[in-house]
């Protein structure tokens, strides 16, 4: 699936879809509650009310630059929390490459924030050793997201993500932190949007007159417009989820900014009382 915005190209890589399995993510959105908005039916949601939700990268082709914005959970991983998130062997990295995206063409590697979910695909297993799976790539982690999980990494699923994951590429010298609202091509800027994580970080995008707005886990499905305060189970300081999530949504709403979750498709928010609800984008 492609958009393009001015001369930006964003393209979406699968690498999982689910449906109803949610729940641990955001207990709070039972069928009832996700039938009673009848706007996430038939794309964020099935008739039954349960949430629909993928795990994809997203490519952003600019005029000077092939950036990926994060990399999903990635294959022959150990250690993660979710046992079907072990032993993995998607066929991911030949769907990149069909696309036109060989791991080699990639410039710039951009991880919204550093859940495992989001960085898997920073490397591969390549004769026992985790390789940079993107060896041509600058690596950009937000600084106050690499300090804190660098440094706060006890928990034992988590040390194995930065393992295998985060470790490799640093010790490869690939990677640049940057702050969370640094610019990083000329059509792109970053927004602080903290809460899910420590650093978490949206990604806008400017080209032509238009506007994009990658959201990464500011909220993890269109279910938390409708009710912003609906934390997730994953979020770092739920608190601060909430705030960014409405100081997001405000922003965007009402505009013609396409807005891209990362767990969910493309649309626009929209005001909807005191709230707001996502008007899927019709392809």
């Amino acid at each position: 699936m492609q958009w393009t915005i001015g001369k930006v190209r964003i393209t979406r890589i699968l690498e999982s879809r689910t449906t109803g399995s949610t729940r641990f993510i955001l207990p709070q959105a039972g069928p009832d509650e996700v039938k009673a908005l009848p706007w996430l039916i038939p794309e964020f949601a099935n008739e039954e009310g349960r949430l629909k939700m993928s795990i994809h990268a997203l490519v952003v082709e600019t005029p000077t630059r092939r950036i990926i914005v994060d990399t999903c959970l990635g294959n022959d991983k150990e250690g993660r929390s979710v046992p079907t998130w072990n032993h993995l062997d998607t066929p991911f990295l030949r769907h990149l490459t069909e696309a036109g995206f060989a791991p080699n063409s990639i410039d710039t590697v951009l991880c919204t924030h550093l859940h495992v979910d989001h960085v898997g695909w920073n490397t591969r297993l390549v004769d026992g050793r985790w390789m940079p799976t993107f060896p041509n790539a600058r690596y950009l982690f937000g600084r106050d997201e690499y300090t804190y999980w660098k440094d706060h990494s006890e928990r034992p699923e988590y040390i194995a993500v930065f393992n295998d994951s985060i470790k490799p590429v640093v010790d490869a010298g690939l990677v640049d932190l940057i702050a969370a609202d640094a610019t990083v091509a000329n059509e792109i800027t970053l927004i602080p949007t903290p809460g899910h994580s420590p650093g978490h970080m949206s990604v806008h995008i400017k080209s032509g007159g238009e506007e994009a707005l990658l959201t990464g886990d500011a909220a993890h499905h269109p279910v938390q417009m409708a009710h912003p305060d609906w934390a997730s189970t994953a979020d770092s300081d739920p608190a601060q989820s909430i705030r960014s999530r409405r100081e997001l949504f405000t922003r965007f709403a009402d505009t013609p900014t396409l807005v891209i979750g990362g767990h969910y498709g493309a649309g626009h928010i929209k005001h909807d009382g005191d709230a707001w609800r996502f008007d899927a984008l019709q392809n």
